[in-house]
């Protein structure tokens, strides 16, 4: 029974994670159907400002070394801070662009932001030490889960829950989901275009921070190529779910995140190096299945 809870918790922190990643992507492809590259580059950007720019292997501690809320509060402002500064820098100007030139320029933009932070802090991975309490083990139904992974299951349902409230309940919020239906037609309707796509962006970058502060807990270190991975499980995410559901974006995540849990533990040990690609093989044996994902929105069809 203790194993079996072990691994659910595994199960949903990794999956909140990834639901968190795959949530930050669906904002912006909603309202303006772009699967924004950059993003991974957001997360790694904004945990980075946790250290003083040097290329040593061992970096002081910039906002790293402040209280926790106003270290919170900083590397969270500094992720939604750069991606507002994307849109208005770079994609508000390609907004009658091919989506394919939208494509590309979130790929270059990603390089950029990778190379600022290369010039800055060098390639070497940078140990930070914030939280250790976090890995600390908790007794709860008979496992012995790390608050870690509480914290980060508690975190990921209480800003679904929050998200769930704004859009339902609140002017942007509903002006946000008209605009993911359809776009021309709401701002037609007197939605007002910019502010939709700055606040979409800005949540976006929320929570891209936020993922990197959890998983800069997980590892103990701050790397310039954290966010990639992160980037391509959330894209597979949202595209499970649905391109442009908020649900279908939620539920992918959780169920890699369950899938990658589940294969780690019943495979050979032989076999469990190559998880992920049973993980991907699952995937493409969904995506036969439902070629659009598991929600359908106005979103998946091509804007003119």
């Amino acid at each position: 029974m203790s194993t079996l809870m072990q691994y659910m918790f595994d199960a949903l922190s990794t999956g909140s994670l990834y639901a968190l990643g795959a949530l930050g992507i669906a904002l912006i492809f909603g309202v303006m159907r772009l699967v924004n590259f950059a993003h991974g580059d957001v997360i790694t950007f904004s945990v980075f400002v946790l250290v003083m720019p040097t290329t040593e292997a061992v970096a002081p501690l910039l906002v790293g070394a402040w209280p926790t809320a106003l270290l919170v509060t900083s590397v969270i402002g500094t992720g939604a801070l750069l991606a507002v500064l994307c849109e208005l820098l770079v994609f508000r100007h390609l907004r009658r662009a091919a989506p394919a030139a939208t494509m590309v320029t979130s790929f270059a933009l990603g390089f950029v932001i990778q190379n600022v932070l290369l010039v800055l802090h060098s390639s070497r991975p940078k140990s930070v030490n914030l939280w250790p309490a976090l890995n600390l083990p908790v007794e709860l139904f008979g496992a012995r889960v790390p608050a870690l992974q509480l914290l980060t299951v508690g975190i990921a349902v209480m800003l679904l829950l929050g998200l769930a409230w704004t859009l339902r309940r609140t002017r942007i919020g509903l002006e946000m989901r008209a605009a993911a239906e359809d776009f021309n037609m709401a701002r037609g309707l007197g939605v007002r275009a910019n502010r939709v796509i700055l606040v979409a962006f800005a949540m976006s970058g929320a929570l891209a921070a936020l993922i990197g502060l959890l998983m800069v807990n997980q590892t103990g270190l701050v790397d310039i190529r954290m966010g990639a991975p992160m980037m391509l499980i959330a894209f597979v995410a949202t595209v499970i779910g649905g391109l442009g559901s908020l649900l279908g974006a939620v539920l992918g995540g959780l169920l890699i995140g369950v899938a990658s849990t589940l294969l780690q533990a019943g495979l050979p040990l032989d076999a469990r190096p190559f998880r992920d690609a049973f993980v991907y093989l699952a995937v493409i044996a969904l995506l036969l299945w439902r070629p659009h994902g598991l929600f359908v929105t106005g979103a998946a069809r091509q804007r003119i």
